[in-house]
C-alpha cells in the first residue's frame, strides 16, 4: 500500500489559522489596536514591507498575507460605504 495521508486539507487549515491568530495577535498587540480596521494605512504599508522582508517559504507569510488582505478589504468596504453616503 503506497502512503497517504487523508484529510490532509484538514491539518494544513489549521495550520494557516494557528499561523493567522498569532499574526493578529502580535500585529494587533504591537500596535496598540483591538481590531484590523484600526489599522493605519502606515501601520499596514510596515506590516507589509515586513512580510515581504522575510523568506517567500516562511510559514508566517500566509498569517501576513491573511492580515493585510483582511484589512484591504475593511478599508475598501469602509470607502464604498462612504461613496454610497456621499451619492445620497
Amino acid at each position: 500500500m503506497a502512503f497517504e495521508w487523508p484529510r490532509i486539507h484538514k491539518w494544513e487549515e489549521n495550520i494557516e489559522n494557528q499561523v493567522t491568530d498569532a499574526v493578529y495577535e502580535y500585529v494587533l498587540e504591537f500596535y496598540g489596536v483591538s481590531e484590523v480596521g484600526e489599522l493605519t494605512e502606515e501601520q499596514i504599508n510596515e506590516v507589509s514591507g515586513f512580510r515581504d522582508d522575510i523568506s517567500e517559504y516562511s510559514p508566517m507569510q500566509i498569517g501576513f498575507s491573511n492580515l493585510v488582505t483582511h484589512w484591504d478589504s475593511e478599508t475598501w468596504e469602509a470607502s464604498e460605504n462612504a461613496d454610497d453616503d456621499d451619492n445620497e
